[in-house]
């Protein structure tokens, strides 16, 4: 927050509770929104396996060599609607999930000072790894439904509530259904939040403030893309897990993946160190930037709604 925090009133906690859940919602709606292409294209890049690791199965499918390889290939065989399939899953999660987040974040944050008079890294990380790991659960069902739609090569887009109902029906709720692939999420979004919230705030207070609006942007802008690229290196063996276990497996009949630690040690068996990295690079083009919009969009609208609806 800037300075104007000085002349922000005192309000109710509860008050502060709904611009936070105001604020993280219009962060998330707006980040996705800008940003799902790239997250089309990452899973497209996480479930291809190597022709070795997929020997026994007779599907024929085209093969990705890279980011924008993979955005012609879409675009030809898909059409430019295909960038955007999967969207209104995390469009129906993502305004409740960011909400979740950023509340549960600034809620924590006192809880984890252990008794210091301000908030250190710890606190950021661990009020970070709190609210990652909750939001987690509640949208988990809603990143099967994304990655099932979005590993979905057919140039017909299959609607949102069909491929919702197609997974209770075919494989229930639980954790082989509805809900699977729910500890792969859990570690991706905890570990994501932890680095993400912990870097952000902590390098934002060491780094001055500047009284000039633009510079000011400019800081904030440059520490949310470090912290959302920096996040992204460190999840991404969790993010590659999930797409495994949530995307459709190599040899239709059989359950490959299963289990985010038992996933991550066979990718790392059957195709090396790299696989792990699958789809960094438009991880890191879209949670950069989006990192970046996010915390802007939150900062910025959760100051306005202090300074004005107080």
């Amino acid at each position: 927050m800037s300075s104007q925090n000085d002349h922000i009133p005192t309000i109710s906690p509860g008050r502060k509770a709904v611009f936070q859940v105001l604020s993280g919602g219009s962060a998330g709606f707006l980040e996705v929104c800008i940003m799902q292409p790239l997250d089309v294209v990452k899973t497209r890049m996480q479930i291809q396996a190597r022709p070795a690791a997929i020997a026994g199965s007779h599907t024929a499918e085209v093969h990705y060599s890279g980011v924008f390889d993979c955005f012609a290939k879409m675009y030809r065989q898909e059409g430019i609607a295909s960038y955007w399939k999967g969207l209104m899953p995390p469009i129906l999660a993502e305004t409740p999930k960011r909400a979740i987040k950023f509340l549960v974040f600034e809620q924590t944050k006192t809880f984890f000072q252990f008794g210091s008079p301000t908030p250190t890294p710890l606190t950021f990380a661990l009020a970070g790894l709190t609210a990652g790991t909750l939001e987690a659960i509640a949208v988990n069902p809603f990143e099967v439904v994304k990655v099932s739609q979005q590993a979905n090569r057919q140039k017909k887009l299959i609607g949102t509530f069909d491929v919702a109902r197609d997974i209770v029906r075919n494989e229930g709720i639980g954790l082989r259904g509805l809900n699977k692939g729910l500890t792969a999420t859990m570690g991706r979004n905890g570990v994501f939040n932890m680095v993400y919230f912990g870097f952000y705030h902590s390098v934002k207070n060491l780094v001055p403030e500047s009284k000039d609006n633009t510079w000011e942007f400019m800081r904030k802008v440059t520490i949310g893309f470090l912290a959302g690229t920096l996040a992204c290196f460190v999840n991404i063996p969790f993010d590659v897990a999930k797409s495994r276990i949530q995307g459709p497996q190599p040899v239709p009949t059989e359950i490959k993946y299963r289990g985010t630690l038992r996933s991550i040690i066979t990718v790392y068996r059957e195709e090396g160190f790299r696989a792990l990295y699958k789809g960094l690079v438009p991880k890191i083009m879209r949670l950069g930037p989006g990192g970046a919009i996010m915390l802007l969009v939150f900062d910025y609208t959760y100051e306005y709604l202090l300074l004005n609806h107080s």
